[in-house]
């Protein structure tokens, strides 16, 4: 199993030397690869999951000032390329020409660019269509009886009464398929023609994404998505770095950096790749996002001779990334489907609903009841003659048992949802994109869901600010900033007062306070603002006119210019930390790899200058899932001072800070409020101390075996301890409006919420707690780091015994499970309320939602907002798209398409309930008419000496599922049997559904016997009224199925809509018409007597009050629950 890189950034980016279109940049400036060696990777990988040392996968970060030193010192360490020939491919590796001059582009190597959703061609439509309409036993069973009717000896009645009703549900049915299908290839044909700049011998040239081949050289401009997987040559930056945009791969909006591969980087423009030769060695193909091995070999073009690098994933850039600073020339690696983006998206499925399925296993049941009935017919006739054509005339007699009109008003009404769905006032914007599964929405019992910018805006903001005896709020941001214009002041009086006397600048620095007794609020307060203003990975996106050289004073100043700063960095938490030290007066102004400098805006007043102060940065141990913490030391350009500031996990720092009393207790108070806290604290070094520490972790740097424990070490002897504890800080993830108040609800309905996120543990627990998806006094039952299947297996155990909890868990811990304890894993955690999967990717995501399916039987929600979350989407069996920031990927695929995720609420416990309900009851109904019939036809035919001849034939056959009857039952899909606000307030009642007691094989009995026991009384009651008029027995007989049928309609409304009035009314009208328009089937002298009128009421009574007794007994003695709310 492969492992995540645990610092994917690997640096920082370069202050902007300035942007030139032509890259005319003859000697430019290197950031350094930060990565570790093979050995100490495996090491680090092998270390245990939750380990309380400060694990520093990164080297110090050094600058170099030429390019040539960067090519010269990595051409010392990379072994040889693996022997293969240049343009072949060994298995699905590849080495390719790095020069297109050189590559032949043998088009059957590798796969096309393009994005394929589609899932039909002209070829395939017509078949897979068909294949899937037919798979279904009730389908088939009514294409076996069509073509029956072209056999002569068969055929019974008009040949149109079978074949047009199925010949119209495949016409909409394949209708429906190839719009929704040409909708997918149109926008699959917009991206496949989006236009890039290829490069050339010749010059650049406008070519589509679908035209672009591995081994091409492409352009990429500035907020452009990136076609293909490449490998970042040169950007426009001076430092060969920039920034991506992953939130389409990993759901992740914080920025990443990507750094180009450094001999071609220092090439004077674009036109000099067309002088190198090479090859460019790249791994097969896969789907982890996090790794990449291969090499860059430039045999000759270069000054100083071949050259080898190594590349990784920091010199890539994916497929639908996005790039978000400057321009960039990428080599392509890989195309099509085997880019990430494409291998971490699951293909699309034709979703069945399980109602469907439902409906036909009862078609199954129907079709044997029929065969039986045929059976008896034949049996009792004594098998005389031809007896199995007598059989086969009986099953086609009695087909109208399995209605295919059920199939047509299912299809209508799930239509009739999809309107309503998005006629709804209450969840605007929402769209159906899959009209054959509304009714799913309401027996969802597993509900998947994306964090970023799904459960969260992704907004982070700093809430709080505490220092031990103080804290501050946004609210309270102006005593912040007060306090540090007095410090500022103080300090600034106590500098001129030092000069006066003669006294050295450096022993009165500003910011500390040697020159006081104690540490008043006002210094505490800049030291904790500074700290933070100082310990992050965060660029300012743009450099204000400001003097940052490396001879720039901080003493001097320069004319604040007026701009709302925008900051890069690869976390959203610390671009909130320094947005707020700006806020309150203290400004990132710039920073490069060597130096950072603040504005001290709370100085100013004003027309007054802000003055300047300006750090040498001299180590950076970045942020990981392992330390829990990151650190810098830097040194003050004004004062000489040399400081150690780090910041991390509460749990991890108070261990490290000086002891407090009030950090425990501080930072328990900030989670439960769901903020996510943070320890500051600094630790100051003599020039003496550091140079101790410096040279102690220059020897682990360069330790062959046990770098990393090594580099451990130096850092926990030397400066992890007597750290002053300078304050917490607890920064808020916006929740999407309702997010609390929905997540209540689902969980009052039975719905068990699982959070999957590509975020790390710290962050998705802190979000977990504040959307109230942990309760109060719940545990947080963590499963983290785990590697082996030994640990994860004890881990299991350890929660099969945790009782009521919140199951949160990481990316590599739930590969391991997936692999080794699949249906172990799902039995433990399905039964918990509440489960969170961090650092999952898009593959993990939807193997997730496969495994819940198999091991439960539920049915599975998912929900996102990002390309990341497709295959979620796709796999689960009602997949719902947030249409938000991270694109429209998600919201396309997507089933259903809402705008945020509080409308979730109302989709499921609302619309969900009534689709299913009515379906259900639609479903029941209409074979319940069918049924009736039969039997009436059963009782004429036993009467008639077992003859196969149709009681009611042609236009009366025909009628009756049509004009007589279809209006009244279609119009129970506008029945309901509570309101909204009762749904909505009730979110119990939604539970009743899952069970799926409303259509069961209870139910059906139900209606068998009903229609059993109607079919007969409804046959043999004519017959014995009207035995001295035989003749008429068609026309009593029929009379009393249409009211009966009407009748029973009005017994299952619960609440009456005008539309279901009428149209009872209107189908009556429609009868006592066609009775005079219909002479061959009615005699209308006979109908106009007084005896015809009352001996049909008195069939239709018999038939039906006995069923509105039995159903008032019901409604007082055993009362449904939503009864009792209504």
């Amino acid at each position: 199993m492969s492992k995540r890189r645990t610092a994917r950034n690997g640096g920082y980016l370069a202050a902007s030397g300035g942007t030139n279109d032509d890259f005319n940049n003859t000697r430019q400036e290197a950031i350094p690869m930060h990565r570790l060696s093979l050995d100490s990777r495996r090491s680090l990988d092998s270390s245990a999951g939750h380990s309380s040392t400060f694990s520093i996968d990164t080297p110090l970060m050094t600058a170099v000032s030429d390019l040539d030193e960067v090519a010269d010192s990595t051409r010392l360490d990379i072994p040889a390329l693996p022997e293969q020939t240049t343009g072949g491919s060994r298995g699905n590796a590849r080495t390719e020409p790095l020069n297109p001059l050189d590559n032949n582009f043998k088009k059957s190597r590798y796969p096309r660019n393009v994005v394929q959703n589609n899932r039909y061609n002209i070829f395939t439509f017509l078949p897979l269509v068909l294949f899937e309409q037919f798979k279904f036993f009730f389908n088939l069973y009514f294409l076996l009886v069509a073509l029956s009717q072209f056999v002569p000896q068969l055929r019974i009645g008009y040949l149109f009464t079978y074949v047009g009703p199925l010949v119209f549900v495949l016409a909409v049915t394949m209708a429906k398929e190839w719009h929704d299908d040409h909708a997918r290839r149109k926008r699959d044909n917009e991206a496949n023609s989006q236009k890039y700049l290829r490069l050339t011998a010749d010059g650049p040239r406008v070519v589509p994404s679908a035209k672009i081949r591995v081994g091409d050289l492409v352009l990429i401009e500035k907020n452009q998505r990136v076609p293909a997987d490449m490998i970042l040559l040169r950007t426009t930056e001076s430092s060969g770095a920039c920034f991506v945009r992953t939130d389409q791969l990993d759901g992740e909006t914080d920025w990443k950096l990507r750094v180009a591969v450094a001999p071609t980087q220092k090439l004077a423009d674009n036109a000099d790749l067309f002088e190198l030769h090479g090859s460019v060695y790249a791994d097969a193909p896969h789907k982890d996002i996090y790794e990449f091995e291969g090499n860059l070999a430039v045999e000759s073009g270069l000054s100083e001779g071949a050259v080898t690098v190594p590349l990784a994933t920091e010199n890539t850039m994916w497929a639908n990334t996005t790039l978000a600073s400057g321009s960039a020339v990428g080599y392509v690696v890989y195309t099509g489907r085997d880019t990430r983006a494409a291998m971490n998206t699951g293909s699309a499925k034709t979703k069945v609903g399980i109602l469907d399925s439902e409906v036909n296993r009862l078609s199954k049941i129907l079709f044997l009841v029929t065969l039986g009935l045929s059976l008896a017919m034949v049996a009792l006739d004594g098998f005389k003659a031809v007896w199995y054509v007598t059989l086969f005339r009986f099953l086609i007699l009695f087909s109208s048992i399995i209605p295919i009109s059920l199939r047509v008003n299912l299809d209508m009404g799930k239509s009739f949802y999809s309107m309503m769905i998005e006629r709804d006032a209450e969840i605007p914007g929402s769209v159906v994109r899959n009209s054959m599964i509304p009714e799913e929405l309401g027996r969802i019992e597993y509900c998947l869901t994306d964090k970023t910018g799904t459960l969260t805006r992704n907004e982070m903001e700093l809430k709080r600010v505490h220092m031990g005896v103080m804290a501050y709020t946004l609210e309270t941001s102006d005593e912040v900033t007060r306090h540090l214009r007095t410090n500022l002041k103080e300090l600034a009086e106590e500098a001129d007062g030092a000069d006066a006397a003669g006294e050295a600048r450096r022993d009165t620095p500003l910011g500390t306070a040697h020159g006081r007794a104690r540490r008043d609020m006002p210094q505490r307060v800049f030291d904790m603002v500074e700290s933070l203003a100082l310990c992050h990975n965060v660029t300012p996106a743009e450099e204000s006119a400001i003097a940052t050289e490396d001879n720039t004073h901080d003493a001097q100043t320069a004319a604040a210019v007026v701009q709302e700063m925008a900051y890069q960095a690869s976390s959203p938490d610390e671009v909130a930390i320094v947005k707020w030290t700006e806020h309150v007066g203290v400004t990132l102004a710039g920073r490069s790899l060597t130096t950072m400098t603040l504005r001290l805006d709370a100085a100013a007043t004003g027309g007054g200058t802000a003055p300047l102060l300006t750090y040498d940065i001299l180590q950076v141990f970045p942020f990981t899932s392992e330390s829990k913490r990151m650190g810098i030391i830097v040194r003050s350009r004004r004062t000489g001072e040399i400081v150690f500031i780090q910041k991390g996990a509460d749990m991890v720092m108070g261990r490290i800070v000086q002891y407090s009393d009030w950090l425990d207790e501080e930072c328990g108070n900030m989670a439960r409020d769901g903020l996510r806290t943070l320890v500051v604290g600094r630790k100051r070094l003599s020039p003496q101390a550091y140079a101790r520490f410096d040279a102690a972790f220059q020897r682990a740097r360069v330790a062959v075996v046990g770098r990393a424990e090594a580099m451990q070490r130096a850092v926990a002897e030397h400066l992890e301890h007597d750290v002053e504890l300078l304050g917490v800080t607890g920064v808020e993830d916006r929740l999407q409006d309702h997010v609390r108040t929905t997540l209540e609800l689902l969980g009052n309905a039975g719905v068990r919420v699982w959070m999957l996120t590509g975020d790390k543990v710290e962050t998705a627990t802190c979000v977990a707690v504040s959307a109230r998806l942990v309760r109060r006094g719940q545990l947080v039952h963590v499963m983290a780091g785990l590697r082996t299947a030994h640990e994860v297996q004890a881990a299991l155990e350890a929660l099969r015994t945790a009782g009521d909890c919140c199951l949160v868990v990481d990316g590599d811990t739930l590969g391991v499970a997936l692999d080794f304890f699949g249906d172990e894993f799902v039995q433990a955690a399905s039964a918990l309320p509440a489960v969170v999967c961090c650092r999952c990717s898009p593959t993990q995501k939807a193997a997730v939602v496969r495994l819940l399916q198999r091991y439960t039987r539920r049915r599975v929600l998912a929900v996102g907002d990002g390309a990341n979350d497709v295959s979620m989407i796709r796999a689960a069996d009602v997949g719902v798209g947030l249409v938000g920031r991270e694109g429209m990927q998600a919201s396309l695929t997507a089933d259903f398409s809402v705008l945020q995720f509080s409308y979730i609420a109302r989709l499921l416990l609302w619309h969900g309930r009534n689709s299913y309900k009515r379906s259900a009851k639609l479903a029941q109904f209409v074979i319940h008419r069918g049924l009736i019939i039969s039997i009436m036809q059963v009782v004429f035919s036993a009467l008639f000496y077992f003859a196969p001849i149709a009681l009611f034939q042609g236009m009366l056959l025909v009628g009756y599922t049509t004009v007589y009857t279809m209006a009244p039952v279609f119009s129970l899909v506008l029945d309901r049997d509570v309101s909204a606000e009762i749904a909505m307030l009730y979110p119990e009642l939604y539970a009743e559904l899952t069970k799926g007691r409303v259509l069961s094989f209870k139910t059906f009995s139900s209606w068998l016997l009903i229609s059993i026991y109607q079919g007969g009384a409804l046959m043999m009651i004519a017959v014995w009224l009207f035995d001295t008029e035989f003749i008429h027995v068609v026309s009593i007989a029929f009379t009393g199925l249409v009211l009966n049928e009407l009748l029973m309609v009005a017994l299952e409304i619960r609440t009456w809509h005008r539309w279901m009035f009428w149209s009872i009314l209107g189908s009556l009208a429609i009868y006592v018409a066609s009775i005079w328009v219909l002479p061959a089937y009615f005699d209308v002298t006979f109908i106009l007597s007084a005896a015809f009128v009352w001996k049909s009421l008195v069939i239709t009574a018999v038939s039906s009050v006995p069923l509105y007794i039995i159903k008032a007994i019901r409604r007082i003695y055993a009362p449904p629950a939503y009864a009792k709310l209504t």
